[in-house]
């Protein structure tokens, strides 16, 4: 075999390649992590009246009786 240094296309462009392959496999990685720690919290009535107490949509008295409501 001859190696002349013509390296050609592949070995030319060969670490922009290699830096795309990395960034698509931690952006695959991140997304399937952010997926499934979002698959455990579950929005119920509560944990929504309380986010919407805890903005200040709702006032102290509609809270208690919203409360009282979903929980019959």
């Amino acid at each position: 075999m001859h190696w002349s240094g013509n390296y050609g296309f592949g070995m030319g462009f060969g670490w922009f390649f290699m830096i795309l392959f990395w960034a698509i496999f931690i952006f695959i990685v991140v997304a399937l992590v952010k997926k499934i720690g979002s698959a455990g919290e579950q929005e119920t009535a509560e944990n929504i009246l309380k986010k919407r107490y805890a903005r200040g949509e709702i006032s102290k008295d509609e809270f208690e009786q919203l409360k009282k409501d979903i929980s019959e």
